[in-house]
């Protein structure tokens, strides 16, 4: 898209103090849902986890101090194997994996192995080799069902689920168009990666982060 076609993102004046924020008005001078382009949600002013599905955007939940314990610890288990084999770079969110055309999501974790150019071509991620996702509360539905299948369809070879409330963990790892489970473990056992069998994670330890 020619870069003066793009419709500007507003400049909002700053609020005097004492007066009322006028939150919906400031949402009108955006696009409406459905009319986002892949451009105008990439040059969204916010450092929030916010998803671009076919035109909309989907402002994800606030983490939680949990959350935020169990992503860090698994941030610092990959990045320790990944740097100390030179294998690639590990990133978190809030980072746009761009999966298809209309369609990005932020997982919690994300690994792009040496050899994947095209992932690192631009500012944001063209696709991944492995992520990561903790589920959050209220909507386990959308990691467990709807992810994977977008995961897989965006050919990301291997796929974690960390969810705290079941307490367990779950891999998966891409079979021609789709997951299978490479792996399931719970509370005081071990989970294992496909792609790398000598990184693993006692579970007990990413479901408290520590």
């Amino acid at each position: 898209m020619d870069q003066d076609s793009l419709r500007p993102l507003p400049d909002i004046p700053p609020i005097p103090e004492g007066e009322p924020q006028p939150a919906w008005g400031i949402a009108t001078l955006f696009p409406g849902q459905g009319c986002w382009s892949e451009e105008e949600y990439l040059r969204l002013p916010t450092n929030r986890l916010v998803e671009f599905i076919d035109g909309r955007v989907e402002v994800l939940p606030m983490p939680t101090r949990l959350h935020q314990r169990i992503v860090a610890y698994l941030y610092a288990a990959l990045k320790a194997f990944v740097d100390s084999r030179n294998f690639g770079e590990v990133y978190f969110a809030p980072l746009p994996v761009h999966l298809w055309p209309g369609r990005y999501r932020e997982p919690d974790l994300m690994f792009v192995g040496a050899g994947n150019t095209r992932a690192l071509e631009g500012d944001y991620l063209e696709g991944a080799d492995l992520v990561m996702e903790v589920v959050s509360e209220g909507d386990p539905d959308r990691d467990w069902n709807l992810k994977r299948r977008e995961y897989a369809r965006a050919g990301i070879a291997e796929y974690w689920i960390v969810d705290p409330s079941e307490k367990r963990n779950a891999v998966f790892r891409l079979e021609g168009e789709s997951y299978v489970v490479h792996g399931e473990s719970s509370v005081g056992q071990t989970a294992a990666s496909a792609m790398f069998p000598d990184f693993t994670i006692a579970v007990s330890d990413a479901l408290l982060g520590d």
